[in-house]
């Protein structure tokens, strides 16, 4: 009998990437340290631009953010079509990825997460407010998207390029959107430091509501301030980066 032919094994995805292995080793503990801090759950997701293509970005397959490892990595340009389309399933929402990098060329890395902490702020109409040097990126301001000004149909998530430029022009020039009804989105020009403004936006939305509670004046961070842990406080996320880097991978070995 002839010898069948030999095929060929498929390569593993993160051999198809363009980005570094350092980016996607990044973005794969991206996901697992927001899912040890309670700002993604089953749901959300993580992208980062692609360090050697600005018209490329890269992100997770359709997987929970907690079991994220490098063989779920994708490539993606910037109409969040997959690169190349191997005919698998992706977030639906990955157009708020596409769309914000398309209208913000400082951003490098996006977040969209449910965190509850953020949920109120986003429904009621009571302003996000920096309480402390390490959220001080929220008195930058914290726009709130309403998705009913675009559709009327009920629809809470952003499937389209159409809703992904419409939430990406309420973000406009901030760090940070509300989204009512449904969570937030962060971004950031690094990846370490968008994981950094995610986590302590989440905290400080605790620490308001806590403050609210208690009830008196609340003293926020005045303009100054905020100016001044922006440029300071936040340039050093790579230490927190280290330490949250860490622990995660530790859990998982």
């Amino acid at each position: 009998m002839p010898a069948k032919p030999k095929t060929k094994p498929k390569k593993p995805a993160s051999r198809l990437l363009t980005a570094s292995r350092e980016l996607i080793d990044d973005v794969v503990a991206a996901n697992l340290i927001l899912f040890d801090h309670d700002i993604l759950d089953g749901f959300g997701h993580v992208s980062a631009r692609n360090d050697r293509n600005p018209e490329l970005f890269v992100m997770s397959s359709y997987v929970a953010p907690g079991i994220v490892t490098r063989a779920d990595i994708r490539e993606f340009n910037l109409d969040s079509e997959a690169v190349p389309d191997r005919g698998e399933r992706h977030y639906s929402e990955r157009f708020i990825h596409g769309e914000i990098y398309k209208a913000r060329p400082d951003v490098m890395a996006v977040i969209h997460s449910h965190a509850p902490p953020l949920i109120p702020f986003g429904a009621t109409g009571a302003p996000l407010r920096p309480m402390y040097h390490m959220s001080a990126m929220v008195g930058l301001g914290v726009p709130v998207f309403e998705i009913r000004r675009f559709s009327n149909e009920g629809q809470m998530l952003i499937r389209s390029a159409h809703m992904g430029q419409a939430l990406a022009g309420v973000l406009a020039d901030k760090p940070m959107v509300l989204m009512r009804g449904h969570g937030a989105t962060i971004v950031a020009p690094t990846l370490t430091l968008a994981v950094y403004r995610a986590i302590y936006a989440a905290m400080n939305a605790k620490l308001q509501m806590d403050a609210l509670r208690l009830g008196g004046e609340i003293t926020y961070l005045s303009d100054d301030e905020v100016a001044l842990c922006v440029e300071s406080v936040e340039n050093t996320n790579l230490r927190t980066w280290a330490m949250w880097k860490k622990q995660a991978m530790s859990k998982r070995r």
